[in-house]
Parts: structure tokens; C-alpha cells; sequence
């Protein structure tokens, strides 16, 4: 594969960082202050991906790239890794994965196959076959949490069925409510508490055979296009919504959400 641009890019990289010729605002940065950036741009690249915008797609997957050619740089100039070996590890760990490819010349397998055998070469890497660690927190919380209950599950710490877990959502709930009825309440018990609501929502999703993290995204379009129509509803009116009430905007906000079912 023919790949000049590629090679172009990384020694734009390289002069972004150089030391002394470089840009002041990259010099600074360090993975950690980097971190940021490379989630944001990933959730962008997710949303590209959920409108099929080939465009944005080609743009937002640019900057995570971008992303990971900052972190290798930055640790080849402290002599901890570079992007060679980044790239050495990968393949190692991809064709390792993947017997059913680079084995004795490749042999079928299925998908439920190929995804036991990958669970089973991955945990031979980690070495042990279930652990809960602080390495479950590495994803965004709701997905954590998500995560979190599918390995608590297999350790038979569990709830059997939907209906119990919906009452240990109500209990949270219920917990929660209580914190909150005193005029001035603890913001930190409180706080406290609706995570644990949260948390016990996400099980809840995954006991349904959703994931949460997908339904909270799928609301979140929900209620942005909700709020875009009634934007335009209230120009088209001839009004600022900027300086509408509450319950002008309640009355819109109800009209949106009629015409979506048709009436």
C-alpha cells in the first residue's frame, strides 16, 4: 500500500512537536491534558458515523488519528514508546486473535466461535478469567456500569430477573426522593444517591437486553430534534424564544411532541 500522505501527515506531527521550532500551544501538552481531546473527538466521529455523513466521517476520524499520532509522539521523545511500536504490538495482538485468519492458512468459523475464542485469547493475556478492577471504569460511566454488571453476572451477584431489578431501581428512587425533601439537602448524600439510581438504571437496561449507553445517545437525538422543531416553531410564530416563559415554551414543546404521532 502506497501511503505518502500518511507518511506526510506524521512528519507534520513531528514538526508541530519539534522543540524548537514547534508550536508553543502542542509543546505543552501531555497525555493527560490530551485525554479531553481524544474523547470528544471520538464521540464526534460516533455521531459522523450515526448521521452517514461520509464527509464528517472522514474529517472526525482525521482528528482521532490525530489524537494517536500526539500520544506516540510525545512518548518516543521521552523514549517510552513510538508509533512503530504502537503499530508492532497491534498486529502481534491482532493476528493473535485471530487464528481462524492466521493459522495453518486461515479455516472458517463462525461468529459465535470467532467472539469464544477472542474472549478466551484475551483473557490467557490478562490473566484471569473474570476480575473486577478499576480497568472497568475506562469507558464512558453509563457504559461502565454496563460492563460492570455483565462480569458481576457471570460471579452469580445478580439479580434473576427484570422485576427485581426494577425494584431496586424504585428503592434508589425512593432513597433518592427522601435526600431531597428537606428544603436545604445534602448536596453530597443526595449526589450519592442518584448515582446509585443511575447505576441501578443501567442494570436495568441490561437485564432488558439494551445497552444504556446507546438508549441515553438515542434520547439525546430525541430530545435535540424535539427542540430544534419547536425553535422553529416559535420563529415561525414571529417570537424570540430567548424571551419566552417557561410556560410558553411548555405550550410549543407539547405541540412538537403531538404532531410526531401524527394528531
Amino acid at each position: 500500500m502506497n501511503t505518502p500522505q500518511l507518511h506526510r501527515l506524521i512528519d507534520v506531527i513531528r514538526a508541530l512537536l519539534h522543540p524548537e521550532t514547534g508550536c508553543p500551544w502542542d509543546l505543552k501538552q501531555t497525555h493527560k491534558t490530551l485525554l479531553p481531546y481524544l474523547l470528544e473527538e471520538s464521540y464526534e466521529f460516533m455521531n459522523a458515523v450515526e448521521q452517514n455523513d461520509d464527509n464528517a466521517m472522514k474529517d472526525e476520524i482525521g482528528d482521532v488519528l490525530l489524537q494517536v499520532l500526539l500520544h506516540a509522539e510525545i512518548a518516543s521523545k521521552e523514549n517510552r514508546f513510538d508509533l512503530e511500536s504502537v503499530a508492532k504490538n497491534l498486529a502481534d495482538k491482532m493476528i493473535r486473535r485471530h487464528p481462524h485468519v492466521f493459522e495453518n492458512g486461515g479455516y472458517q468459523a463462525s461468529d459465535e466461535e470467532i467472539k469464544d475464542k477472542w474472549k478466551e485469547i484475551k483473557e490467557k493475556e490478562k490473566g484471569e478469567r473474570i476480575k473486577i478492577n478499576y480497568d472497568d471504569l475506562s469507558y464512558p460511566s453509563l457504559l461502565s456500569s454496563y460492563k460492570i454488571g455483565k462480569k458481576t453476572t457471570s460471579l452469580n451477584f445478580d439479580w434473576d430477573n427484570v422485576n427485581q431489578v426494577v425494584y431496586k431501581v424504585e428503592e434508589e428512587w425512593q432513597e433518592l426522593k427522601e435526600e431531597l425533601t428537606p428544603q436545604i439537602y445534602n448536596r453530597e448524600r443526595a449526589a450519592e444517591e442518584l448515582g446509585d439510581f443511575l447505576f441501578s438504571a443501567a442494570q436495568l437496561a441490561r437485564h432488558m437486553k439494551l445497552n444504556p449507553e446507546e438508549l441515553l445517545r438515542a434520547a439525546n437525538r430525541k430530545f435535540i430534534k424535539r427542540f430544534m422543531a419547536m425553535e422553529q416553531m416559535v420563529k415561525d410564530d414571529g417570537k424570540d424564544i430567548t424571551q419566552m416563559s417557561q410556560e410558553e415554551l411548555d405550550v410549543y414543546w407539547a405541540h412538537v411532541k403531538k404532531s410526531e404521532h401524527g394528531s
